[in-house]
């Protein structure tokens, strides 16, 4: 197993994200897991849910502060990095903030990795990076470019990944939809025609864990997954939620409220510029810092944008799977 006996650090672990990180690598034995995050609460309920396991143990501090980054570091083997200001409207309002967490504090995990000999960090980006029309897709941008032009100590691997929504995460769009169908007896739809890429926490789980194992230094792992409309989301939420607490489901409306700041109708994981040098696994794109870098069991991708306007949305059937399979319905 990769993470026997190793020691690894996941920076925002008390997230949807990272927790479920730490559960996949208790599979796999190893000998320490430091979870790093400002929330002290969320810390406790952590502790908690994890039966006070003795192989976790958790660290109050900020991306921010590059000391307590660098205490956070010690003697550990593998760095998850998946602390990060994300939400779209809360970076508009707040742009600064933003920049001090996603871009200075990722440049702080890069160094402090360096300073303390790690082995491999993996960084987690969006799709809201590719062509950003807002405050929280341009911060990811700059921390990919920074990890790309990593010109720290080399013997750090630091790498990137690349998704799109995580369902069921924090501020996500299901558990909006389903609160709005029972307090609001409607459901807000910035556009029924807008797609996004999305996929089940344990996709995002496996495959940011495996691109750390995969990651050679400076490249970009964009990960495959599903597109869903969003009308036939709300459409699916709407019949499955009415169904499981007796409510007449053509009792529910659907209001357009029309594109917000930033938004964009589709989402792009990879540019038709990436693919002319990028690889493809059959999970994975992997979008490489030297040209010349040859990753084992792939094949040259095809020259083309990936973008959820491009590929075809999963049915209304298969959504449901997605979801039962989630347990989200």
């Amino acid at each position: 197993m990769y993470f026997q006996g190793k020691k690894i650090l996941v920076i925002g672990g008390t997230g949807t994200i990272g927790t479920s990180i730490v559960q996949q690598l208790l599979k796999e034995s190893p000998d320490l897991i430091r979870v790093f995050s400002r929330d002290e609460y969320k810390q406790h309920q952590m502790k908690l849910s994890f039966s006070n396991e003795e192989k976790l143990q958790f660290m109050i501090g900020d991306v921010r502060d590059y000391d307590r980054v660098l205490q956070a570091m010690e003697t550990i083997d593998y760095v998850f990095h998946v602390a990060a200001m994300k939400r779209v409207e809360t970076s508009e309002e707040n742009p600064l903030e933003a920049v001090k967490t996603n871009i200075l504090g990722t440049q702080n995990v890069m160094k402090a990795a360096a300073d303390q000999l790690v082995k491999k960090v993996v960084f987690t980006s969006t799709d809201k990076a590719i062509s950003p029309t807002n405050t929280y897709g341009a911060t990811k941008l700059i921390a990919e470019r920074m990890i790309a032009a990593n010109n720290f100590e080399q013997s750090t691997v630091i790498a990137s990944v690349r998704f799109g929504n995580v369902m069921g995460s924090r501020g996500s769009v299901i558990p909006l939809f389903k609160e709005q169908i029972l307090k609001q007896k409607k459901i807000t739809v910035t556009d029924l025609q807008m797609t996004r890429f999305m996929m089940t926490l344990q996709q995002a789980t496996d495959l940011t864990i495996h691109a750390l194992k995969e990651a050679k230094g400076g490249e970009i792992f964009v990960l495959k997954m599903p597109v869903v409309n969003l009308g036939e989301l709300a459409d699916v939420l709407i019949e499955t939620t009415c169904e499981k607490h007796g409510i007449d489901k053509s009792t529910i409306g659907i209001e357009v409220t029309g594109l917000r700041p930033g938004e964009k109708m589709y989402e792009e994981l990879m540019t038709i510029d990436e693919s002319q040098f990028a690889w493809e696994l059959p999970e994975m794109f992997i979008i490489p810092n030297n040209k010349s870098t040859v990753y084992e069991n792939a094949t040259r991708a095809a020259q083309s944008t990936y973008s959820s306007s491009s590929q075809a949305s999963i049915s209304c059937s298969e959504l449901k799977q997605m979801l039962s399979k989630a347990q989200l319905i």
